[in-house]
């Protein structure tokens, strides 16, 4: 999984520094929306042609990643 993380980028001059797929402009919030909205692997690399079928599964693993983080409790 490490590997595939290394995949998701985080640098300011592109995308407002949101989290992208290899410095390039597209996010992974993209790509999760997409399969979100029931896209398939292969229609998102057929319209996308410069995105690898590794990057899709990156976004996963940030997303999983990210949900594992500890709980944060507002205090006041």
């Amino acid at each position: 999984m490490e590997n595939l993380l290394d995949r998701i980028t985080l640098n300011p001059a592109i995308c407002h520094g949101k989290p992208t797929i290899r410095n390039k402009r597209y996010p992974v919030d993209l790509i999760l929306d997409l399969l979100s909205a029931g896209m398939t692997e292969e229609e998102i690399l057929e319209d996308y042609p410069a995105l690898e079928k590794e990057d899709i599964l990156a976004c996963l693993a940030y997303a999983t990643r990210l949900t594992k983080t500890k709980t944060y409790i507002k205090t006041a």
